[in-house]
């Protein structure tokens, strides 16, 4: 007779795409465990994460269905439109002569998005909180944090997690969503393909002098593309990137050398912005697992595949992940199945794995062709947003596979209940 399992799913990771996973089994009728090295108090503080994410509407439909819209929604900023610029000199304000220009506008794809908008701007920190809040209420959740994962050993019918405080927990299926440093990956003994890019992001968080009208812009420069992403309360998440020695000088620069260093890049069309909080520095990288899934294992969030944020796509990514394995393991437990074999893991895999190659592909190739200020390569793109401006088609195409609504949808990406 096989030991009482602790858990269906034991859940590494208890971040936004942990705890959106934990969430969307709960909401099923499935147990599970989500294991956190940091406590969820220390998640919600202000220092922990100072990043914003773009939040593809989708991915939001997701957060409603499982009740965690309430949460969320107060601090939601609607992304009504995006304006993309690339030219060879600082100054976000407007085109510059030469420069090619290329509006992307919620209106235009209101008739299949339900009149909702490209996609939400939330602060992490607001993100993590809003879920926190949601998983205290989901039945059948249980949160150990802090608590680190030592290790795992996986048989022909469980997966035996191993907590650095001696405590082991069984269950019939693990899954790593803990981070690109992922101890669930390795010890499936999934390989990593991947390379730094030689730069970091520069994140802050601004207040503004005039309302940004939920308009996001998005600028490239020669150095790496700079991003100014509408908050609420007529603030703005700066974006930018540089070399990593430059950035890492900006981490400890006094206030008013980071003032004059961002103001170089923001312009004037919002005023005089006014930093609120610590510049934040995050090395970048392209990173993605040869395989989503081993026996009794699988992978989702950053542990699966890590990109350059220059498309704003890296945690919708995970959020899609977690649509589908969601669905996967309720399909397959409604039919019987053993959630931990490799045959239904596989379809996970099968689900996921051409869509997150194509979007670490897409950004590396554009990271590579707009970090740059070659002239041909400049003439080239150029080009090309000027033929999608003038492309209705589509720039309805681009905005709604930004917004998350191409392809194959599990039913959470639809707003559907598991």
């Amino acid at each position: 007779m096989s030991e009482p399992f602790d858990a269906d799913v034991i859940i590494a990771g208890a971040g936004m795409a942990g705890a959106t996973l934990g969430l969307a089994l709960a909401s099923a009728g499935l147990t599970a465990i989500l294991v956190d090295p940091a406590p969820f108090d220390d998640q919600l503080a202000p220092t922990f994460d100072g990043r914003s994410s773009a939040i593809a509407y989708a991915s939001f439909r997701q957060w409603r269905a499982l009740g965690a819209g309430a949460d969320l929604e107060p601090h939601a900023q609607r992304i009504e439109q995006i304006l993309v610029t690339d030219g060879a000199r600082p100054g976000a304000a407007a085109p510059r002569p030469g420069s090619a220009f290329l509006r992307f506008d919620s209106a235009e794809i209101g008739d299949v998005s339900d009149g909702e908008a490209m996609g939400y701007m939330l602060e992490n920190r607001r993100i993590r909180a809003g879920l926190a809040a949601a998983v205290g209420r989901a039945p059948g959740l249980t949160v150990l944090a802090p608590a680190r994962v030592a290790g795992v050993e996986v048989s022909a019918d469980a997966a035996r997690v191993r907590l650095e405080d001696g405590r082991v927990l069984t269950a019939p299926l693990v899954v790593g969503a803990e981070g690109r440093r992922s101890v669930i990956r390795e010890a499936a003994g999934i390989g990593v393909v991947g390379w730094g890019y030689g730069q970091s992001g520069v994140v802050t968080t601004v207040a503004l002098e005039r309302d940004h009208e939920g308009v996001a812009h998005e600028y490239f420069l020669p150095g790496g593309p700079f991003a100014i992403l509408p908050l609420t309360g007529q603030r703005a998440s700066l974006v930018w990137t540089e070399r990593t020695a430059q950035a890492e000088a900006l981490r400890g620069a006094r206030p008013e050398v980071v003032h004059a260093h961002m103001q170089r890049r923001f312009g004037e069309f919002l005023g005089r912005p006014q930093v609120q909080g610590p510049v934040f520095v995050y090395p970048l990288s392209l990173a993605l697992a040869e395989r989503m899934s081993a026996p009794r294992i699988a992978l989702l969030g950053d542990a699966a595949h890590g990109v350059h944020p220059i498309a704003g796509q890296g945690l919708n990514l995970g959020l899609k992940d977690v649509a589908a394995l969601a669905q996967v393991l309720v399909e397959a437990l409604r039919l019987g199945e053993d959630i931990g074999l490799e045959v239904v893991l596989e379809r996970y895999g099968a689900w996921r794995r051409f869509d997150n190659t194509m979007l670490a592909a897409g950004t590396d190739l554009f990271t590579w062709l707009f970090s740059n200020d070659i002239a041909p390569l400049r003439a080239a793109r150029g080009l090309g947003l000027a033929v999608v401006n003038r492309i209705a088609p589509a720039r309805k195409f681009f905005m709604r596979e930004a917004g998350g609504a191409v392809g194959d949808l599990p039913r959470l990406l639809r707003g559907e209940a598991l």
